[in-house]
């Protein structure tokens, strides 16, 4: 399956769920794909793979950014890991 489908069937599922994302648009090369907000505030960056793809050099900086400040940071590959992020996610949620 290829990114594009993974992203959307992944944004599907959170919005059915009650939570919200948003397409990551930078003038920054490398940031994740997506902002997902749950109901309950919290906020994941997620960078999506197909099963197959790697992360570039950059994306590998930007994602260390993030984590360095403390953010919730998610790469998943496939829709297999969607799935099961997705599940812990709102599993998590109070």
């Amino acid at each position: 399956m290829v990114e594009k489908e993974i992203e959307r069937r992944m944004c599907d599922m959170i919005r059915k769920r009650g939570g919200l994302t948003y397409k990551f648009i930078t003038l920054e090369s490398g940031v994740p794909d997506r902002i997902v907000i749950l109901p309950s505030g919290v906020v994941w960056f997620v960078e999506l793979k197909s099963q197959k793809g790697r992360l570039s050099k950059i994306q590998r900086h930007q994602l260390a950014r993030l984590e360095k400040q403390k953010a919730n940071v998610r790469v998943v590959y496939g829709i297999d890991e969607v799935l099961k992020f997705v599940e812990e996610i709102f599993s998590e949620t109070p």
